[in-house]
């Protein structure tokens, strides 16, 4: 089992090269995270952006560009479609956005001619977090793109979940469905689709993994809350996977962990696609940029 981001460095070194797409990688983060990959030996990289714009960043980062492909495209949305079409037509196995805005780079994936998206599937934001006060990573979703998710939603971002944990070798992981309280309360719809995932998982409709719910998120995680609580639970205290109700619970707890944990590392990427693709805040960091590139590169066909 990984439990930790060295380790994911560590297992993607001795496997092949992925191919990076990043759509207008004009940035420094991005640019810098993509040249800490390819100098990781991770991936290959494809910068697709304004050509000037990316020699400066290089030059003031003191970056070599050789390492890079750069397929030069002086506007954004023309940037993303393109990035986006060559990872549709197998030239990448990882696409990653750069300085665009979320809107802009989801619009890209989306596009119904053109884009990333299988008939019918379900996109959603997959999260690893590494926390010095958890014993091991911890997948979590959807906290950027389903903001209020049905239990049709649900369910699929559950087997996201679980076959992100499978690709962090863990056998059978361990999914929390998370509401504001463990106890069955029908009032809150939480509550209630909580129960009927933990239901699908016990019956094999979710295979390959334990599951329970609704659990309250310290119960989740705590053991010690456990013990105080006297709850008996496969999943309670040691959860691998949690599956939050909602975009506002998911990314405040993101962001809390982000902002006001010392020594917290994390990961993002959007699953669903024909392709995993790396979707991180502007903002984020730029260790948080090469570790969403490992996590994808860890889950890329």
């Amino acid at each position: 089992m990984i439990t930790n981001f060295d380790q994911i460095f560590e297992l993607l070194r001795s496997k092949s090269r992925k191919r990076l797409v990043a759509a207008w990688a004009v940035d420094d983060h991005t640019i810098t995270a993509a040249y800490k990959a390819v100098e990781l030996g991770i991936v290959d990289a494809t910068l697709v952006g304004d050509q000037e714009k990316i020699m400066e960043v290089c030059k003031l980062e003191n970056l070599d560009p050789a390492k890079f492909t750069i397929v030069h495209n002086d506007n954004e949305l023309k940037s993303i479609a393109q990035a986006v079409e060559m990872v549709r037509n197998g030239e990448g196995d990882i696409l990653m956005k750069g300085l665009c805005s979320t809107d802009k780079y989801m619009r890209g994936i989306l596009n119904k001619e053109k884009g990333l998206l299988p008939p019918k599937a379900v996109l959603s934001h997959v999260c690893v977090l590494q926390n010095p006060n958890y014993h091991k990573l911890v997948v979590l979703g959807d906290m950027a793109v389903i903001p209020l998710p049905d239990l049709k939603q649900k369910i699929a971002i559950a087997k996201y979940l679980v076959n992100t944990a499978k690709a962090l070798d863990i056998a059978k992981p361990k999914l929390a469905i998370i509401a504001a309280t463990e106890q069955m309360l029908e009032g809150m719809p939480a509550c209630v689709d909580a129960a009927i995932i933990s239901k699908k998982v016990d019956r094999g409709e979710i295979p390959g993994c334990l599951a329970d719910g609704p659990l309250a998120l310290d119960v989740a995680i705590s053991k010690e809350a456990v013990e105080i609580k006297k709850l008996a639970s496969p999943v309670a205290g040691d959860a691998d996977c949690l599956l939050f109700p909602n975009i506002e619970s998911a990314n405040v707890f993101y962001k809390v962990n982000s902002q006001l944990c010392v020594g917290v590392k994390q990961a993002a990427i959007v699953a669903g696609a024909m392709a995993p693709c790396v979707l991180s805040s502007r903002a984020d960091s730029i260790d948080t940029k090469l570790n969403s590139i490992a996590l994808a590169a860890l889950t890329a066909k």
